[in-house]
């Protein structure tokens, strides 16, 4: 039986793809940071010789939206560069067959021609608020590809666009703009209020991929043949974006939240705060010819994930 250890089972993306591999005849291994932490090198060690595994998803990151980013930019970049080391190098030592490795559509320059193609990485400057992030995954994709090409492992990395769905993380400064909303048009609706403010002029562009249409592309591209993926990749630009090729405004995005919710009160935009890139959409064209589509429309995903926050985020209680 092949021997899987998901890093991150308990965030958004690590929590899908267990849901996913449950379906299928494998082990699957996981372990909380209070067991194994895996910014420890030492830990990572004893945790791979133990095990032997055929196959890593790496999902585990520090991670977060503009606020967390531009507040801790020290921890972003250091946690994340010691987390994927430590889990790639031990992979490689311990002789794991594949590995999938998760990063973050910005990788991208602020700037970078639309749709985001995979060869537009490197080619500009990136976004301020996430840069340590940001270079943090890059370091990621290419330590992937440079243990492919001098040790001819099968390392293979996806770049997902911005995701949302069960499992995300709902703080009221740390959390994406989905989750973000989510929360403060539904304490604005059981508090009354007569506004909510967001962040923003509310223009930029954004696209959105629920989160168990990036496990499925997940397993998709893990279980490709080698035969193929090696046909469609090169050594040196072998990422594979995941998206919906679906984008909406903030505003339009913020106006469909606060109607499933219900709340019908005025929304006031804080231009005075940060807006990031103008526009990010990924072009998905590699990964929509190997076969792979999402399922989720933007309304249906919107209305399952709060769906999923009601049933689990216990307001008063934060």
């Amino acid at each position: 039986m092949t021997k899987i250890f998901v890093a991150g089972h308990n965030g958004m993306v690590g929590s899908a793809i267990c849901r996913q591999l449950a379906h299928q005849d494998v082990d699957i291994v996981v372990v909380s940071r209070d067991e194994v932490d895996l910014i420890d090198q030492s830990q990572v060690k004893r945790f791979f010789d133990k095990h032997r595994f055929d196959q890593v998803y790496l999902a585990a990151a520090r991670v977060g939206g503009i606020y967390a980013n531009d507040t801790y930019p020290a921890e972003f970049i250091y946690q994340n560069l010691m987390i994927q080391s430590n889990v790639i190098h031990q992979s490689f030592s311990t002789g794991v067959n594949k590995l999938l490795f998760l990063g973050s559509s910005c990788i991208y320059p602020k700037l970078a021609q639309q749709p985001m193609s995979e060869n537009q990485l490197l080619k500009g400057d990136l976004e301020p608020t996430n840069e340590p992030y940001a270079l943090a995954k890059i370091a990621g994709i290419k330590m992937c590809e440079s243990y492919n090409r001098q040790y001819g492992t099968n390392y293979r990395s996806v770049m997902p666009t911005n995701l949302y769905g069960p499992g995300d993380n709902y703080h009221p400064n740390n959390s994406h703009v989905i989750p973000a909303l989510l929360r403060r048009f539904h304490e604005a609706k059981i508090n009354n209020d007569a506004s909510v403010t967001v962040w923003g002029s509310g223009a930029v562009l954004r696209e959105f991929l629920h989160v168990d249409d990036m496990a499925s592309a997940s397993l998709h591209v893990m279980n490709l043949d080698n035969k193929e993926y090696k046909a469609h990749f090169d050594p040196r630009l072998s990422h594979i974006n995941v998206g919906s090729f679906q984008e909406c405004s903030i505003k339009q995005l913020a106006e469909s939240i606060a109607k499933i919710i219900g709340f019908y009160g005025d929304i006031y935009w804080d231009k005075s705060k940060p807006d990031g890139a103008p526009r990010k959409l990924m072009d998905s064209t590699r990964i929509f010819n190997l076969g792979w589509r999402p399922q989720y429309q933007l309304e249906d995903g919107l209305k399952d994930a709060y769906g999923w926050f009601i049933s689990n985020i216990d307001i008063s209680r934060r």
